[in-house]
């Protein structure tokens, strides 16, 4: 099962093709339905805030769309190709909240 965090290759249907999605959901438990949440990536990079240019070694140069936000079943997945790390996800997740409207949670102050 894929974890949030990891980008995968995965097969978007013949209209968005194959290519590499971060998975933004965490896996579901039992009663829930098999679906992953993902940010596809691309190398159509627009000036945009609502993708987020994240350099890594296992993708192309590009952008996670957050406007292009899909839900699929786990066997559209095809393979593993890396994992973001904290501050790269957090990235990806500033422009999934601007794009949907969502407000990032304030964090408890430690002390």
């Amino acid at each position: 099962m894929a974890s949030r965090g990891e980008v995968w290759l995965v097969d978007l249907g013949m209209t968005a093709k194959v290519r590499p999605a971060l998975v933004l959901s965490v896996p579901p438990a039992d009663e829930d339905r098999a679906l992953i949440t993902l940010v596809p990536h691309t190398t159509s990079v627009r000036n945009s805030s609502y993708a987020a240019a994240v350099a890594v070694p296992f993708l192309k140069s590009g952008a996670f769309d957050a406007q292009g936000l899909v839900t699929v079943p786990p066997v559209r997945l095809i393979r593993r190709l890396g994992r973001l790390n904290g501050a790269q996800l957090a990235q990806v997740e500033v422009a999934v909240c601007a794009g949907s409207g969502l407000r990032l949670p304030s964090l408890p102050s430690e002390g």
